[in-house]
């Protein structure tokens, strides 16, 4: 049932599951938050979150509109589920994070992670790592806040029967964007990290229960059936495991192939471990959720858990993906939209009935809600304790509290500015796609904040403030010099580059 049928009524019914939804949000956001006078609550939650809770966040924060739009467009356009080998790395990744890293983040009762590297190093090894960290995030969680804005981009053009122009689908990115913003930085900003995680249990039923909807409504509307379901998986090959190498060709040649994909085992075993050793273990925005709960051993059961749940979560989204292509084959749309990243907001406004279409809505809003409130308590916690606080009688009092709050709205400003430039480029560049961009910016970067850790974690006496800073230069370097090198492996070679230098230098001995 097309979109322009249901004219009437049935736009009023989503449109108040929407709102029903947000204001759902919002109130259990301030509700759960209440007035925190310190910032150990507002950044760490007094320590006190169940495990299960944490858990819901951690997922509700990985999975972002990218993966709620953008995985379904990788299934649909590849017709594979290749892309869930990345899953086997972040289940190893998890495992290293939650023995490794998260009891000496628990022994020190750090709020910012960054205070470690103070501990290990220096002051100067923190500044860098929370500077590399703030603004790799912003970009990062920028360049996802753009994603929630494709529906109504989607929607708008449907409205109207034509193809929008340049101008007005910014006009439409702009104010979405906007709008889920400013929503998102009010309850995260009066609840803190409260809000953010008992939020994200909320924005996680909603969004695996949307995309548990979609996979029936697919099922139930295919053309011949369940039978042309089975026909399709019988007859065509859909892999799910991808080696990237061919037979025959030379070692070097193999060696470039891997290297130059994204879905490959080697990269799933190798480059994807890495990956997330960077983003669950360095990343301020990750591991402060974990940081809430009652002690590391609950942590490490809610972190090892997530790495799990990745598994259904890619297959549930990729099968979306395939389903639709098979949908689309048998029953041809002149409308359906030219990019892959539109193609699930195109079937949920044009195929999802009434009520249900509202509920996809709302969880496409839920990742992008969930993974954004995580960012910005996330920036504000790392900007207030690693810069704001420094040289402070009484760091943790309302003072705090307020500079904490005003962060939160500065960085939702600032990314605002990031996803509209995002949004900017996507429309002169149709055939970008989205895992790549959102996943591509964090490996610039990130290898050299996982070096600088490992190197921490993995020494006693190795690493210097100005050893580390030229380590870190020169492992953004190294993976900016690669561009033909897959997002998979770009945190990888950033890393062991960093980790390799920053080896060199030894700490004197008076300062072990």
């Amino acid at each position: 049932m097309c979109l322009s049928t249901n004219f009437g009524i049935a736009p009023l019914i989503d449109l108040a599951v929407v709102i029903l939804y947000f204001v759902t949000i919002v109130y259990v956001g301030i509700k759960f938050g209440e007035k925190e006078d310190n910032l150990k609550d507002f950044s760490l939650g007094g320590r006190s979150i169940p495990w299960f809770a944490v858990l819901a966040s951690i997922i509700a924060a990985e999975t972002s509109a990218a993966t709620f739009l953008g995985t379904p467009g990788e299934g649909f356009g590849l017709v594979s589920y290749a892309y869930l080998q990345i899953a086997i790395g972040t289940v190893i990744g998890r495992i290293i994070v939650a023995y490794l890293f998260i009891k000496p983040y628990f022994d020190l009762n750090v709020y910012s992670i960054y205070e470690y590297l103070e501990v290990r190093f220096g002051k100067g090894t923190r500044l860098a790592a929370s500077a590399t960290f703030l603004v790799t995030r912003v970009l990062a969680s920028g360049a996802r806040l753009y994603v929630s804005a494709i529906l109504l981009a989607v929607g708008f053009s449907l409205v109207t029967g034509s193809q929008p122009t340049a101008t007005e689908q910014l006009i439409v990115y702009l104010v979405s964007i906007a709008v889920i913003t400013v929503i998102t930085a009010i309850y995260t900003s009066i609840g803190g990290i409260k809000a953010v995680v008992w939020t994200d249990c909320i924005q996680a039923a909603v969004m695996f229960g949307g995309a548990l909807s979609a996979i029936a409504v697919l099922v139930a509307n295919m053309p011949g059936g369940t039978a042309a379901i089975t026909d399709f998986y019988s007859h065509t090959t859909v892999p799910f495991f991808v080696s990237g190498t061919t037979a025959g060709a030379g070692l070097v040649d193999n060696i470039k192939a891997v290297l130059s994909s994204e879905y490959t085992i080697w990269a799933a075993l190798l480059g994807s471990t890495f990956t997330t050793l960077a983003t669950h273990g360095t990343d301020q925005d990750m591991v402060q959720r974990m940081l809430t709960a009652t002690d590391y051993k609950k942590s490490r059961l809610s972190l090892i858990c997530s790495g799990l749940a990745d598994l259904p979560i890619g297959f549930i989204f990729l099968t979306i993906g395939i389903l639709m292509h098979l949908f689309y084959q048998l029953s041809p749309d002149p409308g359906l939209p030219h990019k892959n990243s539109e193609i699930f907001a195109y079937f949920i406004l044009t195929r999802i009935p009434v009520g249900l279409r509202g509920l996809l809505i709302a969880g496409i809003f839920a990742t992008a809600m969930g993974s954004l409130s995580a960012a910005l308590n996330a920036l504000a916690t790392s900007a207030t304790r690693d810069f704001y606080q420094r040289g402070q009688v009484n760091p943790d009092g309302e003072k705090s509290v307020a500079a904490a709050r005003m962060f939160t709205y500065i960085f939702a400003g600032l990314m605002i500015l990031v996803a509209s430039g995002t949004s900017y480029f996507v429309i002169l560049h149709p055939d970008s796609r989205i895992i790549p961009i959102v996943l591509g910016i964090f490996g610039y970067t990130y290898g050299s904040l996982l070096g600088v850790f490992l190197l921490g974690l993995l020494t006693k006496s190795r690493g210097t403030d100005q050893g580390n800073f030229i380590a870190m230069i020169t492992g953004a370097l190294v993976v900016a010099c690669l561009p033909q090198l897959a997002f998979p492996w770009r945190i990888m070679c950033g890393s062991l580059t960093t980790l390799a230098l920053g080896l060199l230098f030894k700490r004197p001995a008076e300062t072990i």
